[in-house]
């Protein structure tokens, strides 16, 4: 009995004894997790400060001559032929990254891999070597002398600069359809289809609809991919003032000649179409995620 009463004693004094060593080891813990939520912060707010200043500086030098840059022919001019391009390339676009990400996401077929590497190339690849793999297809090429002689010249035309944003903002809509396409869960179609509907009207009946935001996410996204444009459409379609003038040509011109004003107007567009294509992308891509949420609960 005595024997057993020294041991609970040692036990209940070690056990008293470990007590602060955890509490030490808590609060070291503690004190750990602070440091790096704040160096993590610290970076995120140095990152944030560069941004911004680096965008709100090009707004506030371009601030004082800016609505009469904009009044000018050249901007006017440049504005609607950006419109122009952007949307037709964004809408041929949509017709062709549509099906192609459908079938990459719910398809598999041999090869389905190296295809889908294929079609992101253009991500990785700078703009001018777009450009110039652009131009030599579409330039003195047997491929490009038939389509010349039916009437559809690409090298120093508006429809170099289509071409240019389409080959570059294919790839963007790929990506975000499939994203877009792969959270909406393929059961859904599975039942449509047990319950009568065929593949294409699973396909407009279910997943569209389902797909909706992410659809309309793509759409800005790479519209504003595609009003900014540069250095593929310079290499294709020139830099012809007045003619293949777009934003970004205005502001590469301008700033070629020093004409700030007129440069940093063409500029102060670019960031605020850009500013807004990304908060209506941010919008549409949460409200997308909780509409295939929703979708899952249901099943």
């Amino acid at each position: 009995m005595k024997q057993q009463t020294v041991l609970s004693e040692k036990e209940g004094g070690g056990q008293g004894g470990d007590e602060p060593a955890a509490g030490q080891g808590r609060g070291s813990f503690k004190i750990r997790n602070r440091l790096f939520q704040s160096l993590v912060g610290l970076i995120i707010l140095i990152l944030f400060i560069f941004i911004l200043t680096a965008l709100a500086n090009i707004i506030w030098k371009g601030s004082a001559g800016l609505f009469s840059s904009l009044a000018s022919a050249e901007i006017r001019f440049a504005i609607r032929l950006s419109l122009l391009t952007s949307i037709t390339s964004t809408l041929i676009c949509l017709v062709v990254a549509l099906p192609v990400a459908y079938g990459l996401e719910r398809f598999r077929f041999f090869g389905q891999g190296f295809i889908s590497v294929l079609l992101e190339i253009p991500l990785s690849l700078p703009p001018l070597v777009s450009g110039v793999a652009l131009l030599l297809l579409f330039g003195n090429t047997e491929f490009g002398k038939v389509l010349a002689a039916k009437g559809l010249q690409f090298v120093f035309s508006v429809n170099g600069i289509i071409l240019a944003q389409f080959f570059i903002i294919v790839p963007y809509m790929v990506r975000v359809l499939r994203s877009t396409f792969a959270d909406v869960n393929p059961r859904l179609e599975f039942v449509a289809r047990t319950l009568g509907c065929s593949q294409w009207g699973a396909f407009c009946r279910i997943t569209m609809p389902l797909a909706g935001n992410g659809i309309v996410a793509g759409l800005v996204i790479s519209w504003a991919r595609a009003i900014g444009e540069f250095g593929c459409a310079l290499m294709v379609a020139g830099a012809t003032r007045m003619k293949t003038e777009t934003l970004p040509v205005a502001l590469f011109l301008n700033m070629s000649i020093g004409n700030l004003d007129m440069a940093m107007a063409a500029a102060t567009c670019l960031i605020a179409i850009s500013v807004t294509a990304l908060l209506v992308f941010e919008i549409l891509g949460k409200r997308n995620k909780r509409d295939s949420r929703v979708s899952l609960k249901l099943e």
